[in-house]
């Protein structure tokens, strides 16, 4: 056989493997193994190659990244960041049709900001908002929906796993995958908010109205989240702003991983402070994340084996000189593509898929031209891959969000869950429409940061907007309400 029949035959197996229940991390690295000893004819060569293979995996420093981050958002979730993002969000929209809904949108996003999961996103907003709707009257699917959707904003508002495993896999700049991924990040949290508002319009009595909060209160509530916003700031401005004014460009406090561990530190600080970070609730922390990173660390080590078969078939170089002499429009391989991920969705894990995929994919983009520089067409390849791959996150039957979400609500049925998920799934297909129509939507910041402009601007700008955006708020509501 050839190396790309080999290759094909191999990875049939091992999706074979999936569907029977192995662990991914096991299918892919017994694939890999028996590969490797197949093609190169002798068991020595896998075992040769696993001498140095498991040193030179877990000895990236960019990989340390991961288990702080998920410490970072498991002190997040102990310290009740949630509920004071989903309280100031809800006093501020709760009293317009659908508000409650929209306010675990924004508490959503705003704790993906802090977190990096979308599993922990959708379990802790799950856990604050999902009683909150319920008692106000909103539908099951319209409840369920929203909480599973917005969950998936922990994976696209930076920081994100995700984008840090897809930069390290394509030798790009973490900094400016974080940058790419802020503006799709908010786009998304925009989408479902519309979406809230056309579904409550067509059907009346799936949400009802809560009170109308005094202002003193909504800035009290507000008030209350400014640790939030202040770590997320100081973890992205240290990783990618400009803090030498005199001499503009990218000159960074601090690398994403010891972003990172700031990060950790002070929300852990801000769990003390709050009393929410006890000491059974610290271990309980280390101890996820231990579990979380060695599971995200096994698969990542199935996945190199993997590779490493792969790449001695020659099979992804194979492929790419295929498409290219095929004369393929690059358009239609890349919607081909994003295609695959959306089947892949429905049966796999976001992590897994960004693994398995990306070795075969990314040579294959890498050789078409999209009118971008290759960092350009990398970044924004990577941007429009961690979208598809959260919109899998909440596509049946193996949505992982949609599962985290009926676990809190066991007497609602799982086809009402699906039912009001699919105007969100059709809001993220816009999203990625427009995306992948306009790829300077996602280059813009990294842009801005990266062309000889201070970035201290981006903030500067973001700041301005939002504050706009509450000021006219505010005023609207004055004039409705006559205060």
């Amino acid at each position: 056989m050839t190396g790309m029949e080999i290759a094909l035959v191999g990875f049939g197996l091992m999706l074979l493997g999936i569907f029977l229940r192995i662990p991914i991390a096991v299918a892919m690295a017994i694939t890999g193994f028996v590969g490797i000893w197949y093609v190169r004819g002798t068991p020595a060569a896998p075992m040769a190659q696993l001498k140095t293979l498991t040193y030179d995996t877990f000895s990236s420093y960019s990989l340390s990244i991961v288990p702080l981050f998920l410490l970072m958002g498991q002190f997040a979730t102990k310290s009740g960041m949630s509920a004071a993002l989903f309280q100031a969000a809800s006093d501020w929209l709760g009293h317009r049709k659908g508000g409650v809904a929209m306010a675990a949108v924004g508490a959503s996003a705003g704790f993906g900001a802090v977190c990096g999961s979308s599993l922990a996103t959708a379990s802790t907003m799950g856990q604050v908002a999902l009683p909150e709707m319920r008692k106000r009257g909103y539908s099951d699917a319209l409840s369920t929906g929203v909480l599973a959707a917005g969950g998936t904003l922990g994976i696209l508002i930076p920081p994100s796993i995700i984008l840090v495993i897809y930069a390290i896999m394509t030798s790009q700049n973490i900094v400016k995958m974080f940058l790419a991924a802020l503006i799709p990040g908010l786009l998304a949290a925009l989408g479902y908010m519309i979406v809230v508002m056309i579904y409550v319009r067509v059907r009346p009595n799936a949400a009802d109205t809560a009170p109308r909060t005094p202002y003193r209160q909504r800035f009290k509530s507000l008030g209350r989240t400014w640790p939030v916003f202040a770590i997320f700031a100081l973890v992205m401005y240290g990783i990618a702003g400009d803090w030498n004014w005199s001499n503009p460009g990218p000159d960074a406090l601090f690398t994403p991983t010891e972003g990172a561990a700031v990060g950790a530190v002070l929300t852990g600080l801000y769990g003390l402070w709050t009393r929410g970070l006890t000491w059974p609730a610290f271990v309980e922390s280390i101890y996820a994340t231990a579990t979380a990173s060695a599971m995200i660390f096994f698969i990542v080590f199935g996945a190199a084996v993997f590779n490493s078969f792969l790449a001695t078939t020659q099979a992804p170089q194979a492929m790419a000189d295929w498409v290219t002499t095929q004369g393929f429009a690059p358009a239609l391989v890349l919607v081909a593509m994003l295609a695959t991920y959306l089947l892949f969705g429905c049966v796999m894990d976001s992590l897994s898929m960004i693994l398995l995929t990306i070795p075969i994919f990314f040579p294959i983009i890498s050789a078409l031209d999209f009118g971008m520089s290759a960092e350009a067409t990398a970044i924004w390849f990577g941007i429009l891959v961690l979208i598809v791959v959260e919109v899998g996150l909440i596509t049946p039957p193996v949505g992982m969000n949609l599962f985290i979400i009926n676990s809190l609500a066991k007497d609602i049925p799982m086809a009402k869950t699906y039912a009001g998920v699919t105007p969100f799934v059709l809001s993220d297909l816009v999203r990625v429409a427009i995306l992948v129509l306009f790829p300077g939507i996602t280059l813009y910041l990294v842009n801005i940061a990266y062309d000889g402009v201070s970035a201290v601007w981006i903030w500067v700008g973001l700041g301005l907007v939002a504050a706009a955006i509450i000021l006219s708020t505010v005023l609207r509501n004055l004039r409705a309400s006559g205060d």
